[in-house]
């Protein structure tokens, strides 16, 4: 079975013969139709899945908006209810927003509170991903530095902004987060992010403690400048137990209300080894 697409036209082969087409253009359906001794054995479902993966619809971490004509048989409005499509007015409308998670409501949250041309600090930059968000946020006039303690982790950092053409905004360097007053100066950056746990795609058994986190908060605090953020996401569970997670959140709760606010931000429904996203806005 082969399927291809040509502005917008997508076909599908059994072999040499064409057993379904539809047409899409920018998430709109016009056309779709499988031959008829073909109907009822799935190919439908596939030719309707596969355009959905091609336009980003089955990607969790992508906004997406399909809509349709509404189908003139059961059948076809059967096939529309499988991939989520619902009846609004004359069309079919399936509308997707990306999953809320620890990270993304990080980043959402960094987004509101900052302004470019910063100094923002990743203090666990892991394979890149949140260092370059907060490149992109730094903008042109901006600086940003990584840590990790694992080469691979600010190898793989380098190269992702390199790729990414923020090569001459932020960089990553190898140095232990607990030591993070050694890089920067008091009171001087705008953002000091934190995604604790371990490097993903690395070995389990390296992983942030509470003994560096702790004082690497404790230095991210003198780091930033008044209105400035801390971010970090706290993690629990099997291989890493609470020990950290607890220790931080104790050490969030004792911070003076008169320098620092603090919030915690708790996914109620989720398990209780979910992370945990928290905010320290310095006065």
């Amino acid at each position: 079975m082969k399927l291809i697409c040509e502005d917008g036209r997508y076909t599908l082969y059994k072999e040499h013969e064409v057993i379904g087409t539809a047409a899409v253009q920018d998430g709109v359906f016009s056309a779709l139709e499988i031959a008829p001794a073909w109907r009822g054995r799935g190919y439908g479902s596939y030719l309707v899945k596969e355009i959905l993966r091609s336009g980003g619809g089955l990607d969790a971490k992508t906004a997406s908006l399909f809509t349709a004509p509404l189908p003139d048989s059961e059948a076809g409005l059967a096939l529309a209810r499988k991939f989520g499509f619902v009846p609004a007015g004359d069309r079919l409308v399936r509308r997707r927003v990306p999953d809320l998670s620890a990270v993304q409501l990080c980043h959402d949250f960094l987004q509101m509170q900052l302004m470019p041309g910063g100094l923002y600090l990743d203090a666990t930059c892991g394979n890149g991903h949140d260092t370059l968000f907060l490149c992109r946020l730094a903008g042109d006039t901006g600086r940003v530095l990584g840590l990790d303690i694992q080469p691979q982790a600010v190898a793989n950092t380098n190269k992702r902004l390199q790729d990414a053409g923020f090569g001459a905004v932020g960089r990553a360097v190898l140095h232990d987060h607990a030591d993070l007053g050694a890089l920067v100066q008091p009171g001087t950056a705008d953002c000091v992010l934190f995604n604790f746990g371990w490097l993903p795609g690395a070995e389990h058994a390296v992983h942030s403690t509470a003994e560096g986190s702790l004082p690497a908060l404790r230095s991210a605090l003198a780091a930033l400048k008044p209105g400035g953020v801390l971010a970090a996401v706290l993690y629990s569970g099997k291989i890493i137990g609470d020990g950290e997670k607890q220790a931080a959140l104790a050490f969030f709760r004792s911070l003076p209300l008169t320098q620092y606010t603090v919030l915690v931000c708790e996914f109620a429904n989720w398990a209780s080894t979910a992370p945990l996203p928290c905010f320290v806005i310095k006065k």
